[in-house]
């Protein structure tokens, strides 16, 4: 007999979780449980659909589901399907790789109407996500607020910003690139609420707002009349110096010269949200659409002995897909620890019925030929009934 573990959570946690373990023990038997009757999570929904390179990252975990040991269970929910107890009754180790995909809160007023969305929850319907298969109403937006500094804001601002020609080769689901194609817009405004030089933002993703076709990236100069901090790890001080420097380079761009305008605010704290408008600490600002990116958080789990959390269930929304491969060996090792103190399980398969790999290869084969036809990589199928009668092969 083998040790039998099951991952919560088909994700890159999840899948370098697996890695991990299987590098330590290739006899395990792992369970990649997931909710969705696709794999890949943050990798499918999270990332934006015109980075198809960070995408690309979900071929070795294609080679990880080749592994005779290592099972897909799609379309499996727990508390629906299987209950947390039962996980841990029927396993010898549970791994928590479920991530965080609730929107954080701004905690101001207005923030519940139905113009302002969550950067997940937005992103989630640009990829097609079966949970969020309608957007927001583009038809009469014009200005749209996008609040955050850092990496998912300008994710959402340069989407929003970029025209049909840009957007030829991602996977953003027709709908969502239709919607923002015939959509008004005229300015997208990245807020922050702390300095420019505390932006989060990385220095190839801020540069590349500068290099949009129908979209002139702008800042104000006198927002800009500050030094990157003196202190801390040199990358990060580079990292700032960097950022400051492209933003100058934005001060200096033309306002008109485009179609479309991204506006870079910085010290402009949400204050109120109302219906056309967004109250900043330092004044109003017209806003048809709000977008929060602010962070997330997750679901509660149980914290036991035998289950331990990978990834952002684990330390929280930080950190991108590669570097979470290192949190996720390293959580891999502890659970081999564990299970090298204890006997296998015995009993049968605790597993309900579930899409598995080869129903996610029909879904995959089925939307990349869709895509084709487009020259797209894959047109995605974004509904709940249609994704599970292709799994099944109906």
């Amino acid at each position: 007999m083998t040790h039998r573990v099951a991952i919560v959570g088909a994700g890159p946690s999840g899948f370098y979780a697996a890695d991990g373990l299987l590098r330590g023990q290739p006899d395990l038997k792992i369970d990649l449980i997931d909710r969705l009757p696709t794999p890949f999570g943050l990798a499918r929904s999270g990332v934006a659909p015109d980075h198809q390179g960070t995408k690309a990252v979900v071929r070795q975990f294609e080679r990880l589901l080749a592994q005779p040991d290592v099972r897909f269970a799609g379309n499996v929910e727990i508390g629906r399907d299987l209950s947390w107890d039962e996980l841990c009754e029927d396993y010898d180790a549970v791994v928590v790789a479920t991530g965080m995909v609730v929107d954080r809160k701004l905690g101001v007023p207005g923030e519940d109407l139905p113009h302002v969305w969550g950067s997940w929850k937005f992103v989630a319907w640009l990829n097609g996500h079966p949970d969020f298969r309608h957007g927001p109403d583009l038809s009469a937006v014009r200005q749209v607020a996008v609040i955050g500094n850092g990496n998912v804001a300008l994710d959402v601002a340069r989407l929003l910003a970029k025209g049909p020609d840009e957007m030829a080769r991602s996977d953003i689901v027709p709908e969502a690139g239709d919607a923002i194609a015939k959509a008004p817009l005229t300015d997208i405004h990245v807020i922050g609420r702390r300095g420019s030089e505390h932006a989060s933002f990385t220095n190839n993703e801020l540069a590349e707002m500068g290099r949009l076709g129908r979209a002139v990236a702008l800042a104000d100069s006198a927002e800009l009349a500050v030094d990157a901090s003196a202190t801390g790890p040199t990358p990060e001080r580079l990292r700032k110096a960097k950022n400051l420097e492209i933003l100058r380079g934005f001060a200096a761009n033309k306002s008109g010269s485009k179609p479309l305008s991204v506006h870079f605010r910085f010290n402009a704290a949400p204050v109120a949200i109302r219906p056309g408008e967004i109250e900043l600490a330092c004044g109003k600002l017209a806003a048809d659409l709000v977008i929060t990116c602010i962070g997330y958080h997750g679901e509660e789990f149980p914290r036991r002995e035998g289950v331990f959390a990978v990834g952002w269930a684990r330390h929280g929304p930080t950190g991108t897909i590669p570097t979470n491969r290192a949190d996720s060996h390293a959580v891999a090792r502890d659970v081999l620890a564990w299970l090298g103190k204890r006997d296998p399980k015995s009993g049968p398969d605790p597993l309900p019925r579930s899409i598995d790999a080869a129903g996610w290869h029909r879904i995959d084969k089925a939307e990349v030929a869709a895509g084709s036809a487009h020259g797209r990589p894959r047109v995605k199928f974004a509904d709940w009934k249609a994704l599970l009668e292709i799994a099944r092969g109906d």
